[in-house]
């Protein structure tokens, strides 16, 4: 296929693509970071970067934690990276907790409601039911998707081929839509371009001028800097 219309759903990496979670993230660990020296405060990619490895690690060890909990076990371990003081548990439970706060990109809303005109609109995301559930009911203004598929119910996290492989399943058998008629829809090379490419699924690159999940190795079948450009290129085709 060579046009975007020829495609009949689209599944979308939610938090780095329809939510701008870098700036949730950061804007949740003001009060960490707040207790270092002006001198001594990493740049906004060194924090972003640690988290990412961090992040990344704990999905490793505990694939079957739900991601708001996950969020924090991960927070006393950046406090223990950026040298500071013991954190304590609620502060751990109040980041993990944030997820539902981070907001939406600007086009977001509007791209996805344009969107849905075209494609059936899948979630295939890395967080929890509950965390997506606040999410949905507030940044994302309770946009209506076909289906919600989120690593809690999977049992593991994406860059991990099973996420995809249930995907793809859970589409074919509810929605009657084949792999072929499938662009995984995402910002994360590393979360969303490596493994949909491993799956022979195309893939459009939302870039957002994103940090975490970079890879020098670039994948994807289309690029557009926002979803709002997107939508833009599926209405004039």
């Amino acid at each position: 296929m060579s046009k975007l219309t020829e495609y009949r759903l689209l599944s979308f990496d939610v938090y780095g693509t329809l939510i701008d979670w870098e700036t949730g993230i950061l804007e949740a660990l003001k009060p960490l970071l707040s207790q270092l020296d002006e001198s001594n405060k990493p740049t906004r990619t060194k924090i972003l970067d640690v988290y990412h490895v961090l992040e990344k690690e704990q999905q490793t060890k505990t694939p079957d934690m739900p991601y708001s909990q996950l969020l924090a076990t991960v927070y006393p371990r950046l406090a223990e990276k950026f040298g500071l003081p013991k954190a304590s548990t609620e502060a751990a439970e109040t980041f993990g907790n944030s997820v539902g706060k981070w907001p939406a990109f600007p086009d977001t809303v509007d791209a996805l409601n344009r969107l849905h005109k075209y494609y059936k609109l899948v979630v295939l995301s890395n967080v929890d039911k509950g965390s997506f559930e606040r999410t949905n009911a507030g940044p994302l203004g309770a946009v209506k998707f076909d289906r919600i598929i989120t690593a809690q119910e999977i049992g593991s996290y994406k860059p991990d081929l099973r996420n995809f492989e249930y995907m793809l399943k859970t589409v074919k058998e509810e929605l009657g839509v084949d792999k072929a008629e499938v662009l995984q829809t995402a910002q994360s090379q590393f979360h969303d371009h490596g493994p949909a490419k491993k799956m022979g699924i195309k893939s459009v690159w939302i870039e957002r001028n994103g940090t975490i999940g970079n890879q020098d190795e670039l994948i994807f079948d289309w690029k557009f800097k926002t979803l709002g450009e997107m939508a833009d290129a599926v209405e004039k085709e």
